[in-house]
């Protein structure tokens, strides 16, 4: 069974950016920071199932210790802080890589809120 909506053709993690690129079957490309793909883990640590998402604050620094392969659908990526329990469907990449520019600005603003940082 395959999955619906796009596929990744390539993904390359550039661990001295601190970035991975993925491009879709679709032309659709994108470079996700490793600090926005941390914060946006969709693990239930991050994303609070059962309560509110959470807030990660302190990672502008975190950089991206392994990716593998989850069958033929996602990607884990474990992190250099240890955090690793976040599997990354095609889908969710998409949808990373498309509102990108809305998920850093909430995140920014989140922080502001909170009066956290991204410093470790």
């Amino acid at each position: 069974m395959t999955a619906p909506g796009p596929r990744p053709v390539r993904i390359r993690v550039r661990r001295a950016e601190r970035v991975v690129d993925i491009a879709f079957d679709d032309g659709a490309a994108f470079q996700l920071p490793a600090e926005l793909l941390r914060v946006e883990s969709p693990s239930a640590e991050v994303q609070g199932h059962g309560g509110p998402k959470q807030l990660v604050a302190g990672k502008r620094g975190v950089a991206i210790a392994a990716v593998e392969p989850v069958g033929h659908y996602a990607i884990r990526i474990s992190f250099d802080d240890g955090h690793d329990t976040g599997i990354y469907s095609w889908s969710y990449l998409r949808e990373l890589g498309e509102r990108q520019t809305t998920l850093w600005e909430d995140y920014l603003q989140a922080l502001r809120q909170a009066g956290a940082t991204r410093e470790p």
